[in-house]
């Protein structure tokens, strides 16, 4: 799979100080610049222009907040020991890379992640991956972990929590809007349209609705919307009330006109100051923002907006979505993600020194192979290999996710032999082992003569003891997990 090469470094104008990439649990004041430093190193008047029609670009006038992932995720058992952002995809990429690649292709350069579940991994990837001028000079992704303080002894309770709690962080850029986004979608949006918008509009709130998600619930309820984009409403789907009841609420008239029924994506712009009188005076207690802040700014009489996005989304809602995110990726239709290939808006991610991937009389299929692999006589179809993926002769697979490995087998290997100790089931497939409609998880060693194929075609099923999970059907071969040789799943 092709690289994608860094860009130019984006050229910023404004001069103030670069923060840490990771902050110290340690709540220490924002950087103040002295007051003897020189007039050209402010921005006056908070970037606010004398032309109202005229802003700043976003890479000064903007920040994006990105949140990891829930403790509550639905793609588990992906998720044991990871947070949904840090999951894999598409052989060489994780999931937080779509977001942060949306804001860096938006010319958003000022990006902050806030992680507390299973952060480990997520924050190592983005502290490696976007450490380097891939943002310019003056823009950064700033992870700042879950942290306790004299003022808050426990951890993030919600969105909006965190983000009350971080505003001193937050505040340290004197930016007009933040641009609030979860961190494990599946979608390319230009933010620019997005900011515009809510500007054009001068709203307080502009939440980002999808009109093609179909006959599902995304978690972010349903927003009641009229001619004019404003929201007039927010709304919960009861867990008895079948969601066609709410969709099919739309073309209905009120007081205000024509209404409909949106989703919400998850996605909020919010004015900067907005942001701050509603966590901190209106709601100072709220958790959460979709479901405490919004209908709270909602009845306050706020002008709160929509914008309506009908490109690809997937909010990974199931291991099952996710799984067919993946297959989307082999195929050659449009109807999925297919920003991979975008020269145009590329997808950045951690730059790594891996050898091209070595075919040795494979037969390979539409399928999508990550870097660094060692594919011996065997054969793939439609299927996705992630990095240093090793599949030994005879083996087959289909329809199925690969994560790939840490490390290559030969390290392994040695490291066994300095224990003493002999490594039966090196990381990778095994020879002539069958694997279809599956998801492979991360160091996983499949023994030899291995079939994993849901041969009594179980459709939900727990086995973590034995080493894998079934999920709609589906087959997860959890991370490191050790199937032995000759085992039938």
């Amino acid at each position: 799979m092709l690289q994608v090469q860094i860009p130019t470094p984006v050229t910023l104008t404004a001069k103030l100080p670069i923060l840490r990439l990771v902050r110290s649990c340690d709540n220490h004041p924002p950087l103040r610049l002295p007051s003897s430093a020189p007039l050209s190193l402010f921005i006056s008047n908070s970037q606010k222009p004398e032309n109202p029609n005229v802003f700043p670009p976003l890479n000064q006038s903007v920040a994006a907040i990105v949140f990891g992932d829930g403790s509550e995720s639905r793609l588990y058992p992906l998720t044991r020991r990871r947070s949904g952002g840090a999951v894999p995809i598409a052989a060489n990429y994780r999931l937080i890379d779509v977001v942060v690649s949306n804001c860096i292709n938006s010319n958003i350069s000022k990006i902050y992640a806030l992680t507390q579940f299973n952060s480990t991994s997520l924050n190592s990837h983005l502290f490696r991956a976007y450490s380097g001028k891939v943002l310019g000079k003056e823009g950064f992704v700033e992870v700042i972990a879950a942290y306790q303080s004299p003022e808050g002894q426990g951890w993030f309770q919600g969105t909006a929590d965190a983000i009350r709690r971080c505003l001193w962080v937050l505040e340290d850029y004197p930016v007009l809007e933040f641009l609030v986004l979860p961190g494990h979608h599946l979608y390319r949006m230009d933010y620019q349209k997005l900011i515009e918008a809510h500007r054009n509009n001068n709203a307080d709130i502009t939440i980002s609705v999808s009109c093609a998600v179909g006959n599902r619930d995304p978690g972010f309820g349903f927003l009641k919307v009229n001619s004019k984009n404003q929201v007039l409403e927010f709304r919960e789907r009861p867990d008895r009330e079948p969601l066609k009841s709410i969709t099919e609420e739309g073309s209905k008239k009120s007081s205000y006109g024509a209404y409909h029924y949106f989703s919400s994506m998850g996605i909020y712009v919010i004015k900067r100051d907005i942001m701050t009188k509603l966590l901190t005076e209106s709601f100072p207690n709220a958790n959460e923002i979709t479901n405490e802040i919004i209908p709270g700014a909602i009845s306050m009489g706020m002008k709160v907006q929509s914008y309506t996005f009908d490109g690809y989304w997937e909010d990974m809602r199931s291991i099952e979505a996710f799984y067919q995110a993946n297959m989307d990726v082999t195929k050659r239709s449009t109807l999925g993600f297919n920003s991979f290939y975008d020269k145009n808006s590329p997808l950045y991610t951690l730059p790594r020194c891996l050898p091209p991937t070595l075919v040795t009389d494979a037969d390979v299929i539409d399928s999508v192979i990550g870097d660094g692999c060692i594919l011996k006589r065997c054969k793939v179809k439609g299927s996705v290999v992630g990095m240093r993926t090793r599949i030994e002769d005879g083996a087959v697979i289909e329809d199925s996710v690969l994560m790939g490995s840490d490390i290559y087998q030969e390290d392994c290997i040695q490291r066994c032999k300095m224990d003493g100790k002999r490594d039966k089931n090196p990381i990778g497939i095994g020879k002539d082992s069958y694997i279809r409609k599956a998801i492979v998880d991360k160091n996983a060693r499949i023994g030899k003569n291995v079939q994993i194929v849901n041969k009594g075609n179980v459709q939900e099923g727990n086995r973590e003891s034995d080493g894998f999970v079934i999920s709609g059907g589906i087959v997860i071969v959890l991370k490191s997990a050790v199937i032995p040789d000759c085992s039938i799943i």
